[in-house]
């Protein structure tokens, strides 16, 4: 008994020893900026050249200011909520059905695999930023035969500014999709296929299979795919949001102060996001999982 625990008392402390190393950096590197800059969103700062950074405190003056007066950061943020809104359940549908696709047993499956993730390698900030400049991100097709107009004729403006910005940027779309991919086919390689050979026996059809084994069975990988998609998006390098508060930082209007403001209030829309994310897919499976309980109680 003894030996036993003195093996685990090893392996807790071989597990920390790893884990220390991340911890300490997570704090010097991460918990204390984001402190700092909690300070800084309640303060007015100044720096100047005897004293360095002066914080004078102002409350929530900061939170106010960029709430009410900031039309053009409001406009980003509804923005930011409209393409999440759309953009993260194209992402997870094409994610899914090119991981499907790639699960089944077809010639160069390894090399297809390889060429969707590839993107995941080389999608740095300056490799995205020069591909967008060049044009490569939009479908040429799609403004030749007026697509464009007709998205806008036919839906109204709070949808159809969305719809357009996904159809011109459909390339990026699937650019961004790598993760998701791999994610989806290692949930797609854990369903035991005897499951399916039995619906097979039962006379269920593909359609019936995919909505009562595949999809239920895929609801952990979709939310884990879904929280890193808007995490993605959030902290995409060309996000119009993030450059926004970059500006603000450095502007005399602004500052340090003004900007932590604006990158907390950033920050909490994300967390409310991924909080909305999470009830909508977690919380209906506890639902499921208890009412079939009760179901075998009875």
């Amino acid at each position: 008994m003894k030996i036993h625990l003195k093996s685990r008392h090893k392996e807790a402390l071989s597990g920390y020893a790893f884990i220390g190393i991340w911890i300490i950096g997570f704090v010097i590197l991460t918990m204390i900026p984001l402190l700092r800059s909690l300070v800084f969103s309640m303060s007015q700062v100044s720096i100047t050249g005897a004293q360095g950074i002066v914080l004078q405190p102002v409350g929530f003056a900061q939170y106010v200011r960029v709430l009410t007066t900031d039309v053009i950061y409001i406009d980003m943020l509804i923005t930011f909520i409209q393409q999440i809104i759309l953009y993260v359940p194209i992402i997870i549908i094409v994610s899914m059905i090119i991981a499907m696709m790639l699960n089944q047993k077809i010639r160069f499956r390894g090399f297809f695999r390889s060429v969707f993730f590839l993107p995941v390698i080389i999608a740095s900030g300056p490799v995205i930023n020069e591909l967008i400049a060049q044009g490569a991100g939009t479908v040429p097709l799609i403004e030749r035969y007026g697509m464009l107009e007709l998205i806008r004729e036919i839906f109204p403006p709070l949808l159809a500014e969305p719809l357009t910005a996904l159809f011109t940027e459909m390339i990026m779309v699937l650019w961004f999709s790598g993760v998701q991919i791999v994610l989806f086919l290692a949930g797609l390689q854990k369903i035991n296929k005897e499951i399916y050979e039995a619906a097979l026996v039962d006379g269920a059809s593909p359609w019936e299979t995919f909505w009562k084994i595949t999809l239920p069975s895929l609801k952990n990988i979709i939310l884990i795919s879904t929280v890193y998609t808007i995490v993605m998006l959030s902290t995409f390098g060309n996000n119009p949001i993030i450059n926004q508060i970059r500006r603000t930082m450095f502007d005399v209007q602004g500052g340090y102060g003004y900007a932590s403001a604006m990158a907390w209030i950033y920050f909490l829309l994300v967390a409310l996001l991924l909080a909305a994310a999470f009830l909508l897919i977690a919380f209906p499976k506890r639902e499921y999982k208890e009412t079939r309980g009760k179901v075998h109680a009875k």
